[in-house]
């Protein structure tokens, strides 16, 4: 934490808007800076401005929606399935943004059952329980297999890893779709 935050510290004193996460399960960390490192003398006021300044990637384009539809129109014909990380919808406390931008850009997103549980990834769990996230994940490539999407996208490396894993349907973070259309 103490070297992210000596790492980003000349951009925040220069004055930058935001630090930009990509992978929510990072975002989550670093949204948790400034109550991790309180109690640090060196690093209290620093890591609760990190903390601050930190936004996950589908806070911020939003802004940009009105280019990217226009941009866009008509290049993605792809049925998605949207698996939301638990460290975005629960972690951040960020729901809906996601999937909200991909159908404003004119994606066909679609949401599984039991959207709001775990695919079995959760950091270190998949590798210190892996008989009980090899579960979950089958569980959870089933119900986003009934959406009858083509492409899997989350907003995670560790979900996007793990549920790869387990199909051979394309997973992929939601932002190279949009990158790839283009």
């Amino acid at each position: 934490m103490r070297r992210n935050i000596d790492a980003w510290w000349p951009q925040v004193e220069a004055g930058v808007e935001a630090i930009l996460m990509t992978a929510s399960g990072c975002g989550a960390t670093v949204k948790e800076y400034g109550h991790l490192l309180r109690h640090d003398p060196a690093y209290a006021a620093k890591a609760a401005r990190v903390s601050a300044l930190t936004r996950d990637l589908s806070e911020i384009l939003p802004a940009f929606e009105a280019e990217l539809r226009a941009r866009l129109k008509g290049k993605i014909d792809t049925r998605v399935a949207y698996h939301p990380p638990c460290t975005l919808q629960h972690g951040q406390q960020i729901r809906g943004k996601v999937e909200g931008l991909l159908r404003a850009l004119g994606v066909d997103v679609r949401l599984c059952a039991d959207s709001q549980l775990c695919c079995g990834s959760a950091g270190t769990y998949s590798l210190l329980q892996p008989e009980l996230a090899r579960r979950l994940r089958d569980d959870k490539l089933a119900k986003l297999a009934a959406t009858g999407a083509e492409l899997i996208v989350s907003a995670n490396i560790g979900c996007q890893s793990h549920l790869q894993a387990g199909t051979v349907t394309p997973v992929q973070h939601w932002i190279e779709l949009i990158d790839h259309a283009l």
